[in-house]
């Protein structure tokens, strides 16, 4: 596709400035990001992240996530420790 950055911006309702930062810093929100793959004809790229991955569980509804127990997470220090001492 030979699309110029004003023309992608236009289809894609991302703001120019926004995509301009995008490839200048790598920094974009998550829906000018799929906004902007929708129009490059790229948004199956987006299945790929997720495909293999264990670690979160596939629910079918919110009142199955929030029915899941909770992933316990490891302590990042003690309780009660002061700190500079």
């Amino acid at each position: 596709m030979n699309l110029t950055q004003r023309e992608l911006a236009a289809r894609s309702g991302v703001t120019w400035s926004s995509l301009k930062r995008f490839e200048r810093e790598g920094l974009i929100a998550l829906d000018s990001l799929l906004n902007l793959a929708l129009v490059l004809d790229c948004l199956d790229d987006f299945d790929k992240l997720a495909v293999g991955s264990q670690s979160i569980p596939a629910v079918q509804s919110l009142d199955a996530l929030l029915a899941t127990p909770a992933l316990r997470r490891r302590a990042t220090g003690r309780k009660g420790r002061s700190h500079g001492a």
